[in-house]
């Protein structure tokens, strides 16, 4: 009975590692890349899961989350974030701008209809 619920918590553990590893931001893991941490975790499954826990699992964050007014809970500058999509051709960037804003004034075009109909259906 001792033996299987010991079993049961190194189960539970390692499922829980294993789900850890793969959810957690790759730039947040600690002291290795994510692949070996995980490789490691995968084979290693008690060994793995307890050196994730102390030298990989990413530490708790203390620092108020929303950032404004100089908050600096983010690792990265809002434009220099790893994986940020960046526009190759200025005349992209400007197309899709450009196209952001005809989609805007459009929604507003039928939002000022919309208003006109109620106005004219309560009167």
């Amino acid at each position: 009975m001792f033996y299987g619920g010991v079993g049961l918590l190194v189960l539970a553990l390692w499922i829980f590692c294993l789900l850890d590893v793969i959810t957690t931001n790759e730039y947040a893991c600690r002291n290795l890349p994510k692949t070996l941490w995980l490789i490691l975790v995968l084979i290693l499954p008690t060994v793995g899961s307890i050196a994730w826990l102390i030298a990989g699992r990413p530490q708790a964050d203390h620092s108020p989350g929303l950032p404004y007014k100089g908050n600096t809970a983010s690792r990265f500058p809002e434009y220099d974030r790893p994986g940020r999509a960046v526009a190759f051709n200025p005349e992209d960037d400007e197309a899709f701008l450009q196209s952001l804003r005809d989609r805007a004034e459009e929604q507003r075009r039928k939002a000022r209809e919309q208003s006109r109909e109620k106005d004219k259906d309560g009167l």
